[in-house]
């Protein structure tokens, strides 16, 4: 397998308070890894590093082994790096289409967006039949589908997905879940932040446990799922 993204020793802090304390992690091309743990535990933080929205205090992130640690995010995205981040955050003013639209920003290959643009509503039918509809008026899930949507209109190769289940309805939960396993198999490598464990573990190739900021336990989804402390902290099994 290819290292697409590695964190080395990874800072970030918070003015004089310190989230990230010395963080290192690979994520391997074409897996989805998961991060787990409690809120404050970091998770958030940490994407908010990989995708450029915070600096580093220490250490270094390098994708598809080059150093991106200083690139601002906007080039992060031209190289291959999307983010649907926690809460949506779509232009609830605009249409499904124009939302879609903010996706390709810097993008010139007007093939290509059209490609992905099928491919979107290919993954998301909802979203095809309701392109003229404003996303501020869609239900929660809709929303989250529109949010995956845009970042995948930046043809990603690695793809972030922070709390995509936060909110949802117990069927849209289940339908998101395999909308992400489905957009693996296409061939993007997917970074998933979760807070639903069972959910996160089950689809992950391999996942990190974070707490206040240190990964505390690491391994497949699947022996993260029957470890007993696991288990009990984050799956609510005693």
């Amino acid at each position: 397998m290819t290292t697409l993204l590695e964190l080395k020793d990874v800072v970030v802090g918070y003015g004089r308070i310190e989230a990230l304390h010395g963080l290192s992690f690979t994520v391997e091309e074409g897996e989805i890894v998961s991060l787990i743990g409690a809120n404050g535990a970091g998770k958030t933080t940490t994407m908010k590093a990989i995708s450029g929205l915070l600096n580093l205090s220490r250490g270094s992130i390098l994708f598809d082994g080059q150093d991106i640690t200083r690139m601002k995010a906007h080039v992060r995205v031209a190289r291959g790096i999307s983010q649907a981040p926690e809460g949506r955050g779509i232009f609830p003013g605009m249409t499904v289409l124009e939302n879609l639209d903010m996706g390709t920003y810097g993008r010139k290959d007007r093939t290509g967006v059209k490609e992905d643009l099928e491919r979107v509503f290919a993954l998301f039918p909802r979203l095809a039949e309701r392109r003229s509809q404003v996303g501020g008026t869609m239900s929660g899930g809709e929303q989250q589908m529109l949010a995956i949507g845009r970042a995948l209109m930046g043809h990603p190769r690695l793809l972030l997905l922070d709390e995509p289940s936060m909110g949802l309805a117990p069927q849209f939960i289940r339908q998101i879940f395999r909308i992400i396993a489905e957009i693996n198999e296409q061939g993007t490598t997917i970074l998933l932040v979760e807070q639903n464990a069972n959910q996160a573990l089950a689809r992950a190739d391999r996942a990190f446990v974070l707490e206040t900021g240190t990964i505390t336990h690491s391994g497949s989804g699947r022996e993260l799922l029957t470890d007993p402390a696991i288990k009990e902290a984050y799956l609510g099994v005693a």
